[in-house]
């Protein structure tokens, strides 16, 4: 618990003719590097969740996941790396043995709990929090996919950490990254949330929820028209680009969060969005091993 510190993960840049025809320039910063498997935005969000689990002298945790979860996966292992009893409520009522993420979370000796989806609903709401609280005493709760207040904090250390630039853009799915990241940049840098999934305008709320000093900012901005059908959806067109990404560019992406973020880049500098002379950086958040469900389930 003493070496939450991973070294910072590194900037790479993008060399390619539709940069050039547009007169502006990509860097990836590189998240997915941070940790071999506690990666991207992930750790940024868990690091001050496990500092505030020991300030308050918790000796276990307990998370919300989806069967296939980034979050699941990056908790596990941070879990078993820092001698954590981590327990996950698990959205669906019977667990998938076979399923990549589910047999990597046991392997870590995390503890999963099936529950109907019904019940997986009530995840942030206060009864069902405290019903929990008291079937795990010890435990010290995180939402689904990290994002609390906490979060924030690992989230403003990645926008600080990045070099001055015109624009930064991030994927977003529950909002918890873009809203600490509003509190690391300058004024001067226009911040793009790609939101993932379809009908996200409510994401709006939630970023002013997480962080209120949002309010104030108006360096920042959520761009919806990019979600390619939904969460967990994508076009056969998207997955080309991804695996043109990487073979062009040795960028591996996956077609849930960061394929999706660089899709709309690609398009919007392509449109003329940025204007000549921009520098732009993207945030790869990780979620690699999202992969290895979508093979699982055939879908790539």
């Amino acid at each position: 618990m003493d070496k939450l510190d991973f070294p910072e993960s590194p900037l790479h840049s993008i060399h390619a003719p539709e940069l050039d025809a547009a007169g502006v320039s990509l860097r990836i910063k590189r998240d997915d590097l941070l940790h071999p498997t506690i990666q991207g935005n992930k750790w940024r969000k868990l690091k001050y969740n496990l500092r505030a689990m020991k300030q308050e002298h918790k000796s276990a945790l307990l998370t919300f996941a989806g069967p296939f979860s980034n979050h699941l996966y990056a908790t596990a292992m941070a879990c078993k790396q820092f001698d954590i009893q981590g327990s996950a409520i698990i959205r669906g009522p019977q667990l998938d043995l076979n399923n990549p993420t589910i047999r990597f979370a046991k392997a870590c000796g995390m503890t999963l709990h099936p529950v109907s989806r019904l019940e997986y609903r009530q995840r942030n709401e206060t009864n069902y929090l405290q019903q929990l609280q008291s079937r795990f005493p010890d435990a010290f709760i995180i939402p689904e996919g990290g994002s609390n207040q906490h979060a924030l904090g690992g989230c403003k250390e990645l926008a600080q950490s990045l070099p001055p630039s015109d624009y930064v853009c991030c994927a977003v799915g529950s909002g918890g990254t873009l809203a600490g990241m509003i509190d690391g940049l300058d004024d001067e840098c226009q911040l793009l949330g790609v939101t993932v999934l379809k009908g996200a305008q409510y994401l709006h709320d939630e970023v002013l929820r997480l962080n209120p000093r949002a309010a104030t900012r108006s360096n920042w901005q959520l761009l919806h028209d990019y979600h390619d059908g939904g969460y967990g959806k994508f076009s056969a067109p998207l997955w080309q680009f991804c695996q043109r990404m990487r073979q062009e560019h040795a960028l591996p992406l996956e077609p849930i969060y960061t394929g999706k973020l660089m899709f709309a880049i690609w398009q919007l500098i392509t449109q003329g969005y940025f204007p000549r002379g921009s520098q732009i950086i993207a945030i790869h958040s990780g979620g690699l091993q999202g992969l290895d469900g979508l093979r699982y389930r055939q879908l790539i």
